[in-house]
Protein backbone atom coordinates (compact mmCIF):
# COMPACT_ATOMS: atom_id res chain seq x y z
CA UNK A 1 0.00 0.00 0.00
CA UNK A 2 1.13 3.35 -1.11
CA UNK A 3 2.02 5.91 2.31
CA UNK A 4 -1.17 7.99 0.54
CA UNK A 5 -3.13 5.28 0.95
CA UNK A 6 -2.28 4.50 4.43
CA UNK A 7 -3.19 7.78 5.05
CA UNK A 8 -6.24 7.89 3.47
CA UNK A 9 -7.74 4.29 5.55
CA UNK A 10 -6.36 6.15 8.69
CA UNK A 11 -8.31 8.85 8.03
CA UNK A 12 -11.49 6.74 7.40
CA UNK A 13 -11.45 4.34 10.17
CA UNK A 14 -10.77 7.66 12.33
CA UNK A 15 -13.75 9.97 10.89
CA UNK A 16 -10.68 12.18 9.99
CA UNK A 17 -11.97 14.64 6.74
CA UNK A 18 -9.85 16.85 6.21
CA UNK A 19 -5.84 17.05 6.37
CA UNK A 20 -3.22 19.98 6.08
CA UNK A 21 0.44 18.82 5.62
CA UNK A 22 2.94 21.33 5.33
CA UNK A 23 6.29 19.67 6.20
CA UNK A 24 8.66 19.07 3.11
CA UNK A 25 9.83 15.32 4.66
CA UNK A 26 6.38 14.89 5.18
CA UNK A 27 4.69 16.07 2.05
CA UNK A 28 7.96 14.38 0.40
CA UNK A 29 6.53 10.97 1.92
CA UNK A 30 3.11 11.17 0.89
CA UNK A 31 3.60 12.42 -2.58
CA UNK A 32 7.10 12.18 -3.78
CA UNK A 33 7.31 15.87 -4.46
CA UNK A 34 10.33 17.77 -1.86
CA UNK A 35 11.37 21.11 -2.03
CA UNK A 36 12.20 23.66 0.48
CA UNK A 37 9.58 26.28 -0.39
CA UNK A 38 11.26 29.07 2.24
CA UNK A 39 8.78 31.46 3.11
CA UNK A 40 6.13 30.17 0.59
CA UNK A 41 3.85 28.20 1.72
CA UNK A 42 3.61 24.31 0.32
CA UNK A 43 1.14 21.99 1.59
CA UNK A 44 -0.55 18.65 1.12
CA UNK A 45 -4.03 18.28 1.20
CA UNK A 46 -5.98 15.33 1.64
CA UNK A 47 -9.81 14.42 1.58
CA UNK A 48 -12.16 12.10 1.19
CA UNK A 49 -12.53 13.33 -2.48
CA UNK A 50 -9.24 14.91 -3.02
CA UNK A 51 -5.42 14.81 -2.65
CA UNK A 52 -4.04 17.88 -4.08
CA UNK A 53 -0.21 19.64 -3.39
CA UNK A 54 -0.04 23.69 -3.38
CA UNK A 55 2.75 25.25 -4.15
CA UNK A 56 4.77 28.44 -5.46
CA UNK A 57 3.92 28.82 -9.28
CA UNK A 58 7.58 28.05 -10.24
CA UNK A 59 7.66 24.93 -8.63
CA UNK A 60 4.34 23.67 -10.68
CA UNK A 61 6.00 21.33 -13.01
CA UNK A 62 8.34 19.54 -10.93
CA UNK A 63 5.43 18.89 -8.53
CA UNK A 64 3.47 17.52 -11.42
CA UNK A 65 7.05 15.62 -12.07
CA UNK A 66 7.39 13.79 -9.36
CA UNK A 67 3.54 12.74 -7.88
CA UNK A 68 0.58 12.41 -9.66
CA UNK A 69 -1.72 14.11 -7.27
CA UNK A 70 -3.52 17.62 -8.75
CA UNK A 71 -1.36 20.25 -8.18
CA UNK A 72 -2.72 23.97 -7.72
CA UNK A 73 0.20 26.68 -8.47
CA UNK A 74 -0.17 30.24 -6.95
CA UNK A 75 2.38 33.85 -7.92
CA UNK A 76 3.78 35.52 -5.76
CA UNK A 77 1.16 38.34 -5.99
CA UNK A 78 -1.70 36.00 -5.18
CA UNK A 79 -2.43 34.96 -1.13
CA UNK A 80 -1.97 30.93 -1.08
CA UNK A 81 -4.78 30.59 1.37
CA UNK A 82 -7.26 32.20 -0.59
CA UNK A 83 -6.02 30.15 -3.86
CA UNK A 84 -5.96 27.06 -1.93
CA UNK A 85 -9.87 27.57 -0.28
CA UNK A 86 -11.02 28.24 -3.89
CA UNK A 87 -9.24 25.38 -5.82
CA UNK A 88 -9.83 22.92 -3.43
CA UNK A 89 -13.45 24.16 -2.61
CA UNK A 90 -12.76 23.77 0.96
CA UNK A 91 -16.29 23.98 2.89
CA UNK A 92 -16.35 26.80 6.01
CA UNK A 93 -16.72 24.82 9.68
CA UNK A 94 -14.07 22.00 9.26
CA UNK A 95 -11.94 19.85 11.45
CA UNK A 96 -8.81 20.49 9.95
CA UNK A 97 -5.73 18.35 10.92
CA UNK A 98 -2.35 19.99 10.73
CA UNK A 99 0.67 19.38 12.05
CA UNK A 100 0.85 21.70 14.94
CA UNK A 101 4.87 20.99 15.52
CA UNK A 102 5.35 22.94 12.45
CA UNK A 103 2.74 25.30 11.81
CA UNK A 104 3.52 28.68 13.18
CA UNK A 105 1.40 31.50 15.00
CA UNK A 106 0.95 33.69 11.71
CA UNK A 107 0.32 31.05 9.81
CA UNK A 108 -2.43 29.25 12.02
CA UNK A 109 -3.45 33.35 12.08
CA UNK A 110 -3.64 32.33 8.39
CA UNK A 111 -5.44 29.32 8.41
CA UNK A 112 -8.56 30.42 10.53
CA UNK A 113 -8.89 33.33 8.66
CA UNK A 114 -9.30 31.92 5.26
CA UNK A 115 -10.19 28.37 5.78
CA UNK A 116 -12.94 29.46 8.37
CA UNK A 117 -12.38 26.29 10.22
CA UNK A 118 -14.19 24.96 13.41
CA UNK A 119 -11.23 23.57 14.70
CA UNK A 120 -7.37 22.97 14.19
CA UNK A 121 -6.48 19.34 15.18
CA UNK A 122 -3.16 17.90 14.96
CA UNK A 123 -1.72 14.65 13.16
CA UNK A 124 1.84 14.85 14.06
CA UNK A 125 1.72 11.39 15.86
CA UNK A 126 -0.31 9.81 13.36
CA UNK A 127 2.31 10.57 10.77
CA UNK A 128 5.65 9.93 13.03
CA UNK A 129 4.13 6.28 13.78
CA UNK A 130 3.42 6.00 9.63
CA UNK A 131 7.05 6.57 9.37
CA UNK A 132 8.52 5.35 12.28
CA UNK A 133 7.76 1.65 10.42
CA UNK A 134 9.57 1.29 6.95
CA UNK A 135 8.74 -0.76 3.86
CA UNK A 136 11.01 -3.04 2.45
CA UNK A 137 11.35 -0.29 -0.41
CA UNK A 138 12.46 2.04 2.22
CA UNK A 139 14.46 -0.89 3.94
CA UNK A 140 16.99 -1.40 0.51
CA UNK A 141 17.55 2.58 -0.15
CA UNK A 142 18.76 2.92 3.49
CA UNK A 143 21.06 0.01 3.03
CA UNK A 144 22.64 1.43 0.06
CA UNK A 145 22.60 4.94 1.93
CA UNK A 146 24.24 3.19 5.04
CA UNK A 147 26.70 1.37 2.78
CA UNK A 148 27.80 4.84 1.27
CA UNK A 149 28.50 6.39 4.59
CA UNK A 150 31.06 3.72 5.17
CA UNK A 151 32.41 4.46 1.98
CA UNK A 152 32.66 8.39 2.84
CA UNK A 153 34.48 7.30 6.51
CA UNK A 154 36.93 5.37 3.72
CA UNK A 155 37.89 8.30 1.92
CA UNK A 156 38.31 10.30 4.50
CA UNK A 157 40.84 7.91 6.35
CA UNK A 158 42.61 7.90 3.21
CA UNK A 159 43.17 11.80 3.22
CA UNK A 160 44.48 11.69 6.58
CA UNK A 161 47.71 13.04 7.20
CA UNK A 162 49.99 15.04 9.13
CA UNK A 163 49.22 19.14 8.42
CA UNK A 164 45.84 18.26 7.18
CA UNK A 165 43.32 20.19 8.69
CA UNK A 166 39.73 19.12 9.39
CA UNK A 167 38.30 21.26 6.61
CA UNK A 168 40.06 20.09 4.16
CA UNK A 169 39.42 16.56 4.97
CA UNK A 170 35.61 17.89 4.86
CA UNK A 171 35.96 18.82 1.40
CA UNK A 172 37.38 15.98 0.18
CA UNK A 173 35.17 13.73 1.51
CA UNK A 174 31.79 15.77 0.28
CA UNK A 175 33.16 16.20 -3.12
CA UNK A 176 33.56 12.91 -4.05
CA UNK A 177 30.52 11.35 -2.94
CA UNK A 178 28.59 13.77 -4.79
CA UNK A 179 30.00 12.88 -7.68
CA UNK A 180 28.14 9.64 -6.87
CA UNK A 181 24.73 9.31 -8.96
CA UNK A 182 22.33 8.67 -6.92
CA UNK A 183 23.61 10.97 -3.94
CA UNK A 184 21.64 14.33 -3.77
CA UNK A 185 24.40 16.08 -0.33
CA UNK A 186 24.76 15.12 2.96
CA UNK A 187 22.60 14.00 5.78
CA UNK A 188 23.88 16.92 7.46
CA UNK A 189 27.46 19.09 7.84
CA UNK A 190 29.95 16.43 7.80
CA UNK A 191 31.87 16.51 10.78
CA UNK A 192 35.58 15.36 10.85
CA UNK A 193 37.71 16.89 14.43
CA UNK A 194 41.13 16.00 15.40
CA UNK A 195 42.38 15.16 18.88
CA UNK A 196 40.95 17.37 21.89
CA UNK A 197 39.21 18.92 19.03
CA UNK A 198 36.56 16.17 19.44
CA UNK A 199 35.41 16.28 23.24
CA UNK A 200 32.93 18.85 22.01
CA UNK A 201 29.74 16.67 20.99
CA UNK A 202 28.82 19.04 18.43
CA UNK A 203 32.05 20.24 17.54
CA UNK A 204 32.57 22.58 13.88
CA UNK A 205 35.46 21.19 12.19
CA UNK A 206 38.10 24.65 10.89
CA UNK A 207 41.78 25.10 10.60
CA UNK A 208 42.78 22.34 13.41
CA UNK A 209 45.93 20.37 11.64
CA UNK A 210 46.25 16.83 12.14
CA UNK A 211 49.34 15.56 14.55
CA UNK A 212 51.10 12.38 15.12
CA UNK A 213 49.47 9.94 17.69
CA UNK A 214 45.67 11.22 17.83
CA UNK A 215 42.22 10.28 17.49
CA UNK A 216 40.09 11.35 14.36
CA UNK A 217 36.28 11.78 14.73
CA UNK A 218 34.55 11.25 11.44
CA UNK A 219 30.08 11.88 11.92
CA UNK A 220 28.90 12.30 8.38
CA UNK A 221 25.43 9.97 6.68
CA UNK A 222 24.93 10.86 2.58
CA UNK A 223 21.12 11.01 1.31
CA UNK A 224 20.91 8.31 -1.23
CA UNK A 225 17.65 8.86 -3.29
CA UNK A 226 15.70 10.77 -0.63
CA UNK A 227 17.23 8.82 2.32
CA UNK A 228 19.34 9.52 5.01
CA UNK A 229 22.68 7.52 6.89
CA UNK A 230 24.37 8.74 9.88
CA UNK A 231 27.73 7.01 11.15
CA UNK A 232 30.56 7.91 13.58
CA UNK A 233 33.52 6.16 13.97
CA UNK A 234 36.45 7.35 15.91
CA UNK A 235 39.75 6.23 13.95
CA UNK A 236 43.67 5.90 15.60
CA UNK A 237 45.99 8.19 13.82
CA UNK A 238 49.39 6.55 14.81
CA UNK A 239 49.72 5.13 18.23
CA UNK A 240 47.12 8.06 20.77
CA UNK A 241 47.80 7.70 24.13
CA UNK A 242 46.59 4.60 26.49
CA UNK A 243 43.98 6.80 28.36
CA UNK A 244 41.99 7.51 24.70
CA UNK A 245 42.56 4.17 23.47
CA UNK A 246 40.90 3.02 26.80
CA UNK A 247 38.02 5.14 26.30
CA UNK A 248 37.67 4.23 22.59
CA UNK A 249 37.49 0.55 24.14
CA UNK A 250 34.85 1.31 26.15
CA UNK A 251 32.35 3.51 24.01
CA UNK A 252 32.76 0.84 21.24
CA UNK A 253 31.80 -1.73 23.59
CA UNK A 254 28.86 0.10 25.22
CA UNK A 255 28.24 0.28 21.05
CA UNK A 256 28.08 -3.46 21.53
CA UNK A 257 26.41 -3.86 24.17
CA UNK A 258 23.26 -2.03 23.05
CA UNK A 259 22.86 -3.31 20.00
CA UNK A 260 23.06 -6.69 21.16
CA UNK A 261 19.61 -6.44 22.89
CA UNK A 262 17.92 -5.36 20.06
CA UNK A 263 14.83 -6.98 19.12
CA UNK A 264 11.09 -6.34 18.48
CA UNK A 265 9.52 -5.74 21.93
CA UNK A 266 12.58 -4.55 23.94
CA UNK A 267 12.02 -1.05 25.85
CA UNK A 268 14.30 1.59 24.23
CA UNK A 269 14.60 2.88 27.47
CA UNK A 270 16.43 -0.53 28.07
CA UNK A 271 18.86 -0.10 24.85
CA UNK A 272 20.11 3.17 26.70
CA UNK A 273 20.77 1.73 29.78
CA UNK A 274 22.67 -0.91 27.94
CA UNK A 275 25.20 1.61 27.04
CA UNK A 276 25.23 3.88 29.97
CA UNK A 277 25.46 2.01 32.58
CA UNK A 278 28.35 0.00 30.87
CA UNK A 279 30.46 3.47 30.78
CA UNK A 280 29.01 4.74 34.00
CA UNK A 281 30.57 1.69 35.44
CA UNK A 282 33.71 2.11 33.66
CA UNK A 283 34.03 5.77 35.45
CA UNK A 284 32.78 8.07 32.63
CA UNK A 285 28.97 8.44 33.53
CA UNK A 286 29.15 12.04 33.39
CA UNK A 287 30.68 12.63 30.28
CA UNK A 288 28.15 10.97 28.41
CA UNK A 289 25.72 13.75 27.98
CA UNK A 290 23.56 12.98 24.85
CA UNK A 291 20.86 10.66 24.09
CA UNK A 292 22.01 7.24 22.76
CA UNK A 293 20.91 7.61 19.41
CA UNK A 294 17.61 8.94 17.04
CA UNK A 295 15.65 7.17 14.32
CA UNK A 296 16.29 7.62 10.37
CA UNK A 297 15.06 7.60 7.34
CA UNK A 298 14.06 11.11 4.73
CA UNK A 299 15.07 12.66 7.78
CA UNK A 300 18.41 12.06 9.78
CA UNK A 301 17.15 12.88 12.81
CA UNK A 302 13.15 11.58 13.49
CA UNK A 303 10.94 9.80 15.63
CA UNK A 304 11.73 8.05 17.90
CA UNK A 305 13.68 9.34 20.61
CA UNK A 306 16.43 6.22 21.93
CA UNK A 307 16.72 7.76 25.11
CA UNK A 308 16.18 6.66 29.01
CA UNK A 309 13.08 7.99 29.14
CA UNK A 310 11.23 6.42 26.10
CA UNK A 311 9.07 3.51 27.22
CA UNK A 312 7.93 2.55 23.61
CA UNK A 313 8.96 -1.07 22.50
CA UNK A 314 10.60 -2.34 19.42
CA UNK A 315 8.58 -2.85 16.57
CA UNK A 316 9.66 -4.25 12.90
CA UNK A 317 10.78 -2.40 10.38
CA UNK A 318 12.18 0.26 12.57
CA UNK A 319 15.67 2.27 11.83
CA UNK A 320 17.30 3.86 14.61
CA UNK A 321 21.24 4.81 14.95
CA UNK A 322 23.01 3.75 18.26
CA UNK A 323 25.70 6.22 19.45
CA UNK A 324 27.31 6.18 22.61
CA UNK A 325 30.18 8.57 23.41
CA UNK A 326 32.57 9.60 25.64
CA UNK A 327 33.53 13.37 25.73
CA UNK A 328 36.65 14.10 27.82
CA UNK A 329 37.56 17.60 28.50
CA UNK A 330 40.96 18.89 26.75
CA UNK A 331 41.74 15.58 25.86
CA UNK A 332 39.70 13.35 23.77
CA UNK A 333 36.32 12.77 21.82
CA UNK A 334 35.36 9.29 21.01
CA UNK A 335 31.96 8.16 19.58
CA UNK A 336 30.82 5.11 17.73
CA UNK A 337 27.60 5.04 15.60
CA UNK A 338 25.40 2.29 14.01
CA UNK A 339 22.31 2.52 12.02
CA UNK A 340 20.10 -0.10 12.91
CA UNK A 341 17.05 -2.09 11.50
CA UNK A 342 14.41 -4.07 13.93
CA UNK A 343 13.67 -7.32 12.14
CA UNK A 344 10.84 -9.85 12.80
CA UNK A 345 13.50 -11.42 15.09
CA UNK A 346 16.64 -9.14 15.73
CA UNK A 347 18.33 -6.82 14.14
CA UNK A 348 20.62 -6.02 10.95
CA UNK A 349 23.03 -3.42 11.46
CA UNK A 350 23.61 -1.09 8.15
CA UNK A 351 26.82 0.31 8.50
CA UNK A 352 29.77 -1.53 8.24
CA UNK A 353 32.89 0.39 8.90
CA UNK A 354 35.20 -1.18 10.70
CA UNK A 355 35.08 0.21 14.48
Amino acid sequence: MKTIEKLQSYMESHNIDYVWITTPENINYYSGFLSDPHERLTALFVSASLTALVVPGMEVNDAKAASNLTVIGYSDTENAFEVAKHALQIPDSIDLYIEEEHVTVKREKLINEHFKTKSLQPIDQVIKDMRNIKSDEEIELLKIAAQYADKAVAIGVDALKVGISESEVVQIIETEMKRIDGISGMSFSTMVLFGDHAASPHGTPGSRTLQNDEYVLFDLGIIYKGYCSDITRTVAFGNPPKLHQEIHAIVTEANKRAIKIVKPGVTISDIDRAARDYITEQGYGEYFPHRLGHGLGISVHEFPDISSSNPATLKPGMVFTIEPGIYYPNEVGVRVEDDIFVTEDGYEILTGYKK
